[in-house]
């Protein structure tokens, strides 16, 4: 079997011996070439993921789960996925009986991560990615999380500017694999910010991989974070590079996109039907207008799982495959090349998800990359933090209002309160935020119940600064309409709120309309629109993010602490061994339903 990376040895090996002389014995790649040329197709296997997050270790709680259908009695259940150890072993055996095989992925391999990655840049992430044999991947939104520089740090390598490398006689070295940001470009210069598309060969057959991230990442990324750079329209970028890759002889060719759908079912090998008729989002649209020369389309973003297919321009079935997140999932694609031509033989192409079970053997280089990074973040990741006496999901809640979510927005009004750290009289906290659920079972030798530090990381990691702002009344009506209607019509995106405020959610309703404004009560009084309140939130939110105009209308900005710190300070003040926090009564947000009332 002829990998990717296997590939670029041999290429370095030919250039090398051309200094020394002819080598008689011929490469893996020129055998398998040769090889090639006595049959009209070749077979290729992809394996992708997507949406890693820097998920070194098992995720805990539900975000380490997987639903699947149990054959024995056709229920669904939740089987525990995920951990890298697990995933190389998962993956190493997919290529076993492959004749060709290049691993993909498409975005947020970094970026939101635990601390075992996060504390240390997600230098470790990197580095286990290589050792995995990544070959290519799209950038994601997360990429981005601090900036375009700090991405291309991981790329090309170097010790990180602030904090300088972390082990004596180690220095990062970056990826090996390839990063592509087609649609992402310099705003002085009109350069893309990486390489817009990737090009390899197997068994003599040129294959293209172009990767783009979702025009919106503006909107879900920091200021900061896109500063200097323009998002250019996914479809419109790859179907320009698609052409630029025809014209240089490249038939076959795969797109990475970090943009996703939202599959009818949860179940991870839900069948989508013949046209894609079961899969809705964002992705449908894009993939229906993408150059039919593109054989097969990788997604992520949504943390869904599907493989589908979906028409192309011309109405022929094409794969589009997302494999969930934080490595519970690997899809395997295989597809033959078509040698006389040089392009994917639509027909052939085949894509199927599979669980990265915990039954699996550990890959044991893995073990030791986290056994390494573990002990250096050891002193602060197993500090604990708090107590709780249950599981207080946010992740893994399928709720509009979440427990964990109520708890973090708790905790933002309690820090931001007082009135020298802005006299906050209501806080929101956007669920994409909550990364984890907070989970009761220990994950090491901290004992059930107890928060340690790095769990309360896996759930708030960005650290981004805490905002109060003074909104009008009006103001935050608009702000609660918006969560419904504006960019958010289609997925509303329902911000969890301190225990100040309620109100009444008909989603029987459309648009603004859903939020009954009559129903909303701020300390059991009814907003007055003209009156001036004070409103925390994260500097993301509070900059408008997630499609949250009336946040950046406001005034007399007070900045404060970090969404963590006032986290683990809410966790410590309100927590102990002998009183554990018990989750939160979801009694905020009523929510009205067709022909249902949902508290």
């Amino acid at each position: 079997m002829l990998t990717a990376r296997s590939r670029r040895t041999a290429l370095a090996v030919v250039a090398a011996a051309g200094l020394f002389g002819t080598v008689a014995v011929p490469t893996a790649a020129q055998a398998a070439d040769a090889n090639a040329r006595h049959h009209k197709t070749v077979n290729l296997q992809l394996l992708a993921i997507n949406d890693f997050h820097g998920n070194l270790e098992p995720p805990a709680g539900s975000a380490g789960t997987i639903k699947e259908i149990d054959p024995a009695t056709g229920k669904e259940v939740s089987t525990p996925a995920g951990g890298i150890e697990y995933l190389a072993t998962a993956l190493r055996q997919a290529r076993e009986a492959a004749d060709d095989s290049i691993t993909v992925a498409a975005g947020d391999i970094v970026g939101a991560s635990p601390l075992t990655s996060a504390l240390f840049h997600d230098e470790p992430t990197i580095e286990a990615m290589d050792k995995l044999g990544l070959d290519v991947t799209s950038v994601g939104n997360h990429e981005f999380d601090h900036g375009s520089q700090e991405l291309l740090r991981l790329q090309n390598g170097g010790c990180h500017p602030v904090d300088g490398c972390y082990e004596k006689g180690r220095k990062f070295r970056g990826a090996n694999f390839n990063y592509l940001s087609a649609n992402v470009t310099d705003e002085n210069t009109g350069e893309p910010l990486l390489a817009p598309y990737w090009v390899t060969k197997s068994q003599g057959v040129k294959i293209g991989f172009i990767g783009v991230t979702l025009e919106g990442t503006p909107n879900v990324v920091t200021a900061a974070g896109v500063k200097g750079l323009k998002f250019a329209n996914e479809v419109t970028t790859i179907n320009k590079y698609a052409a630029e890759l025809k014209a240089q002889g490249v038939n076959s060719i795969v797109a990475l996109i970090h943009e996703g759908g939202y599959p009818a079912s949860s179940v991870y090998n839900y069948d989508c039907g013949p046209a894609g008729q079961g899969v809705s989002g964002p992705i449908v649209d894009i993939s229906r207008k993408l150059d039919p020369s593109i054989g097969a389309i990788v997604t992520g973003h949504t943390h869904n799982s599907y493989a589908c297919t979906i028409p192309d321009p011309n109405g022929v079935p094409r794969s589009v495959t997302s494999a969930a997140s934080f490595g519970r999932l690997f899809t395997q694609i295989d597809l033959k090349l078509d040698k006389s031509n040089g392009t994917i033989v639509r027909p052939s192409v085949k894509a199927e998800n599979h669980v990265v079970r915990r039954t699996l053997p550990k890959a044991e280089d893995m073990s030791e990359l986290i056994a390494r990074y573990s002990k250096l973040a050891a002193p602060i990741a197993n500090r604990p933090v708090g107590y709780i006496a249950s599981d207080i999901n946010g992740r893994g809640s399928s709720d509009l209002e979440k427990p964990l979510g109520d708890l973090i927005a708790d905790a933002q009004l309690e820090g931001l309160s007082p009135a020298d750290k802005g006299g906050a009289q209501v806080a929101f906290m956007n669920p994409g935020g909550i990364r984890s659920d907070l989970v009761y079972k220990a994950v090491g030798s901290e004992g059930d119940g107890v928060v340690t530090y790095s769990k309360a990381f896996t759930v708030q990691p960005f650290t981004n600064m805490m905002q109060v702002k003074t909104l009008t009344g009006a103001q935050l009506i608009q702000l609660l309409q918006q969560q419904v209607s504006g960019g958010n019509t289609a997925a509303p995106k329902i911000l969890q709120v301190s225990k100040s405020l309620s109100y009444t959610l008909d989603m029987r309703k459309t648009g603004a309309d859903r939020v009954l404004v009559d129903s909303i009560r701020l300390n059991g009084a009814p907003i007055d629109p003209a009156a001036k309140y004070r409103v925390a939130a994260n500097e993301f939110l509070a900059a408008g993010g997630d499609g949250f105009p009336a946040f950046a209308a406001g005034t007399d900005k007070l900045v404060g602490a970090s969404d963590l710190e006032v986290f683990v300070a809410y966790l410590g003040a309100h927590s102990s061994a002998s009183a554990p926090l018990k989750a939160p009564a979801k009694d905020r947000i009523k929510v009205i339903g067709p022909g249902i009332d949902i508290d």
